[in-house]
């Protein structure tokens, strides 16, 4: 399976997999099927309420602009996923590894045109079949990738458990993390089971002890660690949301 090297902004390379074309077919799918019901609902509800003329030319103008800028506004505001790819758990990542550029969102929607527009989704599908990173002409001119956003990994296996009630945190400090804090711990210790990096850990530990300016006690090693403060996380969290 391919895969893309992303380094975020602590500095931690998290390696995730490019989305399969069945992935990218379905997710497709997905946002077709949303529009074709939003248009079988306003037929229905055009005959049913008697629209005049130039009401439906309205609501045929606002469909269309929706239909053609949808993939183009969904990629900008939801960071590069619709509601296809948010569905199939794609998204739009650049080839460089960081999050694209307004720019390379709008070169992947122009080149829609040639990709879906013109061919009927045929250029696309071949392209995307013979490129080596899946990759449509759109993408290939922007120079975006589309990856999955969780990594493959039986979750019982790296998952931590909600605390008991009684649970005492080891780390108070816990509640300084942020939810893209919390969410890169999860990945971190996602892709150590998949691909046994122990330097993912290492790093990610060194930086997360330095931020909260925490010593770790004698027999805790740096995965018990990233472990232990999701538990602290998720019981603090919960209980301050209990009050």
């Amino acid at each position: 399976m391919n895969t893309i090297r992303i380094t975020t902004a602590q500095n931690i390379d998290i390696d995730y997999e490019l989305a399969g074309l069945g992935e990218r077919i379905v997710a497709s799918l997905i946002d077709y099927g949303i529009f074709l019901f939003i248009y079988l609902a306003s037929i229905i509800l055009g005959v049913s309420l008697k629209l005049e003329d130039i009401t439906t030319g309205i609501v045929v103008i606002i469909y269309f602009a929706l239909y053609v800028f949808y993939d183009l506004i969904c990629e900008i505001a939801m960071n590069g996923q619709s509601v296809g790819k948010k569905v199939m758990k794609i998204r739009v990542m650049s080839a460089d590894g960081n999050r694209p550029r307004i720019s390379q969102y709008l070169l992947r929607w122009i080149f829609r045109i040639i990709d879906f527009g013109i061919s009927g989704g045929t250029v696309a599908l071949v392209v995307a079949a013979i490129s080596e990173r899946t990759q449509r002409i759109g993408d290939l001119v922007a120079g975006t990738v589309l990856i999955r956003t969780v990594p493959r990994t039986d979750v019982s296996k790296v998952a931590f458990h909600p605390a008991d009630s009684d649970y005492q945190p080891v780390f108070a400090e816990a509640l300084q993390l942020t939810d893209q804090d919390v969410e890169l711990i999860n990945e971190v210790i996602n892709a150590y089971v998949k691909t046994g990096n122990s330097v993912l850990v290492y790093n990610m530990a060194a930086k997360l002890k330095e931020h909260l300016k925490v010593t770790l006690p004698a027999n805790m090693n740096d995965m018990q660690f990233l472990q232990t403060l999701l538990k602290d996380y998720t019981h603090q969290v919960s209980q301050t949301e209990s009050f």
